[in-house]
């Protein structure tokens, strides 16, 4: 296994061009391909959950090419041409789940699998909703789990469309993408509470982008009006606020300023409001239309918050709660467990590693920081990227670390290390 040892870094002061965000990059990918026209794709992001998007939608006869740094798409105005394909989704969660429910809407054969992790997540609720409809799904490992064999069946569109909104906000995003298919006006009804409801917002605004209509009333209900989607000619993929929380952290962890350009105060995204998160923690922040400034100058402050809202970045609270003056409790992430790995235990063995005290609970993590991190610590990834971008924040405790599988990053930022770099004074 690759290790990348980081030297401890004293001060971060700059400036982070950040890369496309992967929840509107994969989601205006699919709606271009959908969508009857041409449409150009600025701000693409760069990385492996988008190219397993574009080599699936190539498979399914969606033609796509680069010019001049951008991503011209030739959507299919409809259903995807190719009626039979094996497509293999690696641990995309944003490409695996709304493929599934437009590919059940498609009238082929098609099989879907991924990594072995992804074959760990989830997906009975989305399946359930879907043979509702009359869709044919058969799961070809363990009950609920990917890999799944999508056939031919006859959906009906003379009900509502109910789907459990509790394990992950993706199920719904996936129906509300892939029901405009229908040619009919429908209602999709949600179960329980619905977690992450910022991921649909990003769902609702760009579907309205390519012309169909979402009303929704109180998180409950979803109403969608008899419309085809059409190419708006071009969109602009905003950076990627998960990926800005790392930077704003550092900035408030160590001294700063740090502007990330990209996203800012007019981004459709919720993990910008991980910089709320900072400022409850005493960080001064501060937002233009398309960046984001933190400093601070003194001990950070302990935080007791419901981030629910923005389960990414909360990955990030979480390391940054080690340089508080106090213990801080993150709640309401149960969703951690079904993401890239149980990030819930991961971040808890992780932290422990660097000499916090840290209880798990079952959708919470409560972390009482050391006196000093322990030094050159070898952090585990799972294979998740976002567990080693956030645990780079370590270095700045004045001990180096040990990111083992580094490269893990590339899912969605394969530059980051060599960004974090660009913007540290080392001690």
């Amino acid at each position: 296994m690759d290790t990348l040892r980081l030297e401890p870094i004293r001060r971060v002061t700059g400036s982070v061009r950040l890369p496309g965000s992967k929840s509107i990059s994969n989601r205006v990918l699919l709606l271009s391909a959908l969508a009857s026209g041409e449409t150009r794709v600025g701000g693409l992001l760069d990385a492996d959950d988008t190219k397993v998007m574009l080599e699936a939608l190539q498979r399914l006869g969606v033609g796509w090419r680069r010019e001049d740094g951008v991503l011209r798409v030739s959507g299919v105005g409809g259903a995807f041409p190719v009626r039979g394909a094996e497509l293999w989704l690696g641990n995309a969660g944003t490409a695996f789940r709304p493929l599934t429910a437009v590919l059940a809407l498609s009238g082929g054969e098609y099989r879907l699998s991924g990594v072995p992790r992804m074959h760990e997540r989830p997906i009975r609720d989305l399946v359930e909703s879907l043979r509702g409809l009359g869709a044919q799904i058969d799961y070809l490992g363990a009950e609920g789990y990917p890999p799944l064999a999508v056939h031919a069946g006859r959906p009906r569109f003379d009900a509502p469309v109910r789907v459990r909104g509790d394990i992950s906000s993706q199920f719904v995003s996936a129906l509300l993408m892939a029901l405009p298919l229908a040619g009919a006006a429908l209602t999709v009804e949600v179960e329980g509470e619905l977690i992450s409801k910022p991921y649909v917002e990003i769902t609702i605004n760009l579907m309205r982008r390519f012309g169909v209509d979402v009303t929704r009333e109180q998180w409950r209900r979803y109403r969608l009006a008899h419309s085809r989607y059409a190419s708006p000619g071009q969109v602009m993929v905003e950076g990627d606020a998960s990926s800005a929380s790392y930077f704003l952290a550092a900035a408030a962890i160590g001294g700063g300023p740090v502007r990330v350009e990209g996203v800012g105060r007019d981004s459709i995204q919720g993990d910008v409001r991980f910089a709320e998160v900072l400022e409850r923690m005493g960080a001064r922040v501060a937002m233009g239309p398309d960046w984001i400034e933190a400093s601070c100058d003194h001990r950070l402050k302990p935080i007791d918050m419901d981030l629910n809202h923005i389960p990414d970045a909360a990955m990030t609270a979480a390391v940054t709660a080690l340089f508080a003056d106090g213990p801080s409790t993150l709640r309401n992430i149960a969703s951690w467990r079904v993401k890239e790995t149980d990030r819930l235990a991961a971040m808890a063995n992780e932290l422990r590693k660097l000499g916090a005290e840290v209880e798990e609970g079952r959708d919470y993590l409560r972390i009482v920081p050391p006196a000093r991190l322990v030094s050159d610590v070898a952090i585990d990834t799972y294979d998740d990227h976002r567990i080693a971008m956030s645990f780079a924040l370590a270095a700045l405790g004045g001990v180096p670390i040990r990111i083992n599988d580094p490269s893990c990053v590339a899912k969605t930022f394969p530059d980051f290390f060599v960004s974090l770099a660009r913007i540290s004074e080392y001690a």
